[in-house]
């Protein structure tokens, strides 16, 4: 199980989940953060701090988003797990879910 951001993160990106995180899991595209879904650890601390509440329980995504939960795993298959968002570059594009947003 892991937290997702969904779509009233685009185009937005406050990062005061980025700060809260304490394992560096949250990535940044050009319009959207992603949360690394293998290293999350769950602990929630990201959810409350989101001012457009935009992060929620893999199980709690609401419907009309629900597409969000692949785009923030499917946007790591190239990446893989390096281990900390802190000491990658923002991505270069965004998921395609994005695009569409």
């Amino acid at each position: 199980m892991t937290y997702v951001i969904a779509q009233p993160c685009v185009d937005v990106k406050d990062q005061a989940c980025v700060e809260e995180c304490p394992v560096d899991c949250i990535y940044e595209g050009p319009r959207k953060l992603y949360i690394h879904p293998e290293e999350c650890v769950d602990c929630g601390a990201c959810e409350p701090v989101c001012p457009v509440e935009a992060i929620f329980f893999e199980t709690s995504v609401p419907t009309p988003w629900r597409e969000y939960l692949t785009a923030d795993a499917e946007v790591f298959i190239p990446l893989g797990s390096p281990g900390g968002a802190s000491a990658q570059s923002p991505f270069t594009s965004d998921h395609p879910v994005v695009g569409s947003s």
